[in-house]
């Protein structure tokens, strides 16, 4: 009774423990199991990638491009399938600037447990949204929430696209403006990829 006891609970432990590990893995910024992933460039020039996330959306996204404008800076923005269809024109404003284009998913669902099938879906439908709206560059990815574990990077790495991350996420922690900057300016290296959203 004793041993069974033992071994139940050491089952229970070790489920435990690689349920936890996936976990981590499937949320890191700089490991998948297949394929590349970037949460930041290697290099020493004094360069960083500005990124918008989970747009393109009417208001928001018209300012940001203003004043991206007026700084005479180029950004990546990593949009949703869902949001290209709901603000239609958007799209073709975002390229016609200058700026690269990525792709967010359909509907910005954690890519953890699901099929193979909803994983093309999701990345297909918003590639061709994109490809309509006139980008003809490379189109790189960027996970939900960063959410990946096998399924994802599987179908990334046999298209032979890039997952890209980040390495500063200022207002993911702040909504102040003063404290979004400070964090911006403090955490940025050479190389960093920063994430910001549109909304």
């Amino acid at each position: 009774m004793k041993k069974k006891l033992f071994y139940g609970l050491g089952f229970v432990i070790l489920f435990l423990g690689i349920a936890v590990s996936l976990f981590q893995i499937g949320k890191s910024r700089s490991f998948q199991f297949f394929g590349e992933i970037y949460p930041r460039i290697e290099t020493q020039q004094k360069v960083v990638a500005l990124t918008f996330d989970d747009g393109p959306t009417k208001a928001h996204t018209d300012k940001i491009r203003q004043i991206l404008r007026e700084e005479n800076v180029k950004a990546t923005f990593y949009l949703m399938g869902a949001e290209i269809e709901n603000n239609p024109g958007e799209t073709e404003k975002i390229i016609a600037d200058g700026h690269e284009i990525g792709n967010h998913t359909y509907h910005h669902e954690r890519m953890w447990l699901v099929t193979p099938g909803f994983v093309k879906t999701e990345i297909e439908s918003t590639d061709e949204l994109i490809r309509k709206g006139g980008f003809k560059s490379v189109i790189t990815f960027r996970p939900p929430f960063g959410k990946k574990l096998f399924l994802l990077p599987w179908y990334l790495s046999t298209n032979n696209r890039k997952t890209i991350t980040w390495d500063v996420e200022p207002n993911t922690y702040f909504q102040k403006t003063d404290d979004l900057v400070k964090n911006a300016l403090d955490n940025t290296k050479n190389g960093s990829i920063i994430l910001l959203h549109v909304m």
